[in-house]
C-alpha cells in the first residue's frame, strides 16, 4: 500500500456485498479499501499506511500494531472482539470497537427460540410425529414456567433482553454476574433477576441454564464434566454465547447419561461444526450454525455501523461509550 492510501481498510469480510459501507464512506466524502487479506502476513504487506482496519476474523496483535505505525484504530465487525489482544493495542495507543447493539434482540429471541423448543419438547416430539407417533406427552414431561428457575450467566446487554422474555414466559431467573453486580447499583437492576453469589449455586438451583458472557481465558470451557455434574437432573443447556465456553465432549457425555434433558446450542467451537460431531446425533441436542444474530435489519445495521464507527474515528469525532471495547466482557 502507497503513502496516499486510504485511511480506511477493509481487512477480511466474509460479504461480497459492501454496499452499504460504501454508501457512508460516499456521505462523509472518506476514502477506503477493500482488500481480501487472507493471513497476519497479507495485513502487514498491504495496509502498511492505514489508519483504521476493519476486521472480521484476522487475527489483530503485536505482530500488527509494530509493523503498522500509522494504525490507531480497530473496529470488529460483529460483537465479540476474541480475534483482538486487547492488551496489546492499549501498549500500542490504538483503540478497539465492536458493534455491540446491532443483534441484541435477535440473539435474545434466539435463546428464547432454544428454550421453548427444549421445555416444551417441541424438537422431539415434532420428531417423533414425522415418524407416526401421534402422541401428546411419548414419555417426555413438560413443566410450566412458574415452576422452573432459568440461570442466567452474564446479564449484559444480551442477557438482560433474554430475561425480559423469560419473564414475559412466567420464569422464574436468577443470574451470575460479578461485574454487573459490582458496576451496577440496585435501583437500576431489573426488579424481577435475583442474583446468586456463585456460579456453583446458579448451576446447583437451575432448571434452565443459559450462557450469555464473554471468552476469556478464564472462562474457556466453563461447562465442563465437572460443571455439568453439579446441575440438576433432567435440566436444560442452552448456548449463544461463545463456543470455546463449553466442553463439547463433556455436553455429549451429560445428554447422554441423561444428566441433561436437552441442549440447544447456537455456537461451536469449531465452525462449521463437523459433520461426525456426537451432538449431531443426539436427538434432544439442538444445533442451530450461528445465526441467532441475524436479521436482515440487525444485518445492515451491522454493515452501516461499522463504518460509521471508521468514518467517525478519521473526522476526529469521539466514540459513544456504547462502542468502546474497553471491558472484557461486552457489555
Amino acid at each position: 500500500m502507497m503513502d496516499n492510501s486510504p485511511e480506511i481498510v477493509i481487512c477480511d469480510l466474509d460479504q461480497d456485498n459492501i454496499d452499504i459501507e460504501k454508501s457512508v464512506f460516499n456521505a462523509a466524502g472518506v476514502s477506503f479499501e477493500r482488500l481480501y487479506c487472507k493471513s497476519q502476513e497479507d495485513i502487514i504487506e498491504q495496509c502498511g499506511s492505514a489508519t483504521v482496519l476493519m476486521v472480521q476474523y484476522l487475527k489483530i496483535d503485536e505482530e500488527i500494531f509494530k509493523a503498522l505505525p500509522t494504525l490507531k484504530m480497530v473496529v470488529r465487525f460483529g460483537v465479540g472482539v476474541d480475534n483482538i489482544n486487547l492488551n496489546d493495542a492499549n501498549r500500542y495507543g490504538v483503540q478497539v470497537c465492536n458493534v455491540p447493539d446491532y443483534g441484541k434482540n435477535e440473539v435474545a429471541d434466539h435463546a428464547m427460540a432454544l428454550l421453548t423448543s427444549l421445555y416444551r419438547n417441541v424438537w422431539i416430539l415434532g420428531q417423533d410425529t414425522k415418524q407416526g407417533n401421534w402422541n401428546f406427552k411419548n414419555g417426555h414431561i413438560v413443566r410450566r414456567p412458574t415452576s422452573m428457575r432459568v440461570g442466567i450467566v452474564g446479564t449484559g446487554r444480551i442477557g438482560r433482553e433474554f430475561a425480559k422474555r423469560c419473564h414475559a414466559f412466567g420464569f422464574n431467573i436468577i443470574a451470575f454476574d460479578p461485574f454487573y453486580i459490582e458496576h451496577t447499583p440496585e435501583n437500576q437492576r431489573l426488579p424481577y433477576i435475583s442474583y446468586i453469589n456463585t456460579f456453583q449455586e446458579l448451576l446447583e438451583q437451575s432448571d434452565i441454564l443459559s450462557l450469555h458472557c464473554a471468552s476469556t481465558a478464564e472462562n474457556y470451557h466453563m461447562m465442563n464434566d465437572g460443571t455439568f455434574s453439579v446441575m440438576k437432573e433432567g435440566s436444560y443447556f442452552i448456548n449463544v454465547a461463545r463456543g470455546n465456553l463449553v466442553d463439547e465432549k463433556a455436553l455429549d457425555r451429560a445428554l447422554s447419561s441423561g444428566k441433561l434433558a436437552g441442549a440447544g446450542i447456537d455456537v461451536c467451537e469449531k465452525e462449521p461444526i463437523a459433520t461426525d460431531s456426537p451432538l449431531l446425533r443426539q436427538p434432544n441436542c439442538i444445533v442451530t450454525p450461528h445465526t441467532s444474530w441475524y436479521s436482515e435489519e440487525a444485518a445492515q445495521q451491522l454493515k452501516h455501523d461499522w463504518a460509521e464507527l471508521a468514518v467517525a474515528f478519521v473526522q476526529g469525532q469521539i466514540m459513544d461509550e456504547k462502542y468502546k471495547k474497553n471491558r472484557i466482557n461486552n457489555r
